[in-house]
């Protein structure tokens, strides 16, 4: 198994803050963004990582990240995404030639987590499997809708609903076979422009090819000001032990 962080993007819901450099290398407590993501990674056993990068700061990972070891990778690559705002699925598809028909587990760059995977790693063989994890504000996600009859079964998806039928995200943690570099072919560029993971994730479902897992454990993405405050509150609750003292400054 493979992987891929997605860590592209102009990150233009953070400025003035990404004027300076890439979203995801910025502070969640202690660390970059981007470690976040590399963790869950690792601890999931993969060692080999393509991250895709993009934008005017693309080469500060090159200076953050430098060849991988000190975080366990055994082999780390960069790929560019020259478009800024092309979606999730446009900069997937710059791994076909690192996945090389293998499967891969994909996270957002901006998704920071402390879920163990390992077992949905270990044990996938094919399809796709996306990760779920209920939320407040389903407007803001890909939401699932699950079968009345199966509540293990996802029947559709979709992007950002107005009405949403159902609070379960879809996370920004994927795994798929090597069919997903076909279909992302396949798919039209939605309204928004962009070549959406949803419609992929739509057609493994229409195959019959794509479960569900829950994400247990924090999970959030750290795109907005409201997130990125949210997520490094909560790691540094964890690292420093909820000690009242040292979390005046969060309370």
């Amino acid at each position: 198994m493979k992987g891929v962080i997605l860590a592209g993007g102009l990150g233009t819901r953070l400025y003035p803050l990404t004027h300076a450099t890439n979203k995801h290398l910025l502070p969640v407590f202690d660390k970059p963004m981007v470690y976040y993501p590399i963790k869950t990674l690792t601890s999931a056993g993969i060692k080999d990582i393509l991250v895709v990068v993009g934008g005017p700061h693309a080469g500060d990972f090159i200076r953050v990240l430098q060849n991988g070891k000190e975080f366990g990778i055994n082999h780390l690559e960069y790929a560019y995404q020259t478009s800024g705002d092309g979606g999730i699925a446009d900069a997937l598809k710059l791994a076909a030639d690192f996945a090389d028909q293998s499967p891969v587990t994909v996270i957002l760059g901006d998704n920071c987590t402390d879920a163990d995977i390992s077992e949905e790693v270990k044990n996938f063989k094919e399809g796709a499997v996306i990760f779920l994890k209920e939320v407040e504000d389903p407007e803001r996600f890909g939401i699932a809708e699950l079968d009345p009859n199966d509540k293990q079964k996802v029947i559709g998806i979709e992007e950002k609903p107005q009405k949403p039928k159902s609070n379960l995200a879809v996370t920004g943690v994927y795994i798929y076979d090597g069919k997903v570099f076909d279909f992302i072919n396949e798919i039209k560029p939605s309204a928004r422009g962009q070549l959406e993971i949803t419609d992929v994730n739509n057609i493994y479902i229409k195959e019959g090819n794509l479960r569900m897992a829950n994400l247990n454990g924090f999970w959030s993405d750290a795109g907005t000001f409201d997130s990125l405050y949210r997520t490094s509150v909560y790691w540094a609750r964890k690292n420093l032990g909820k000690k009242e003292k040292e979390l005046t400054t969060f309370e």
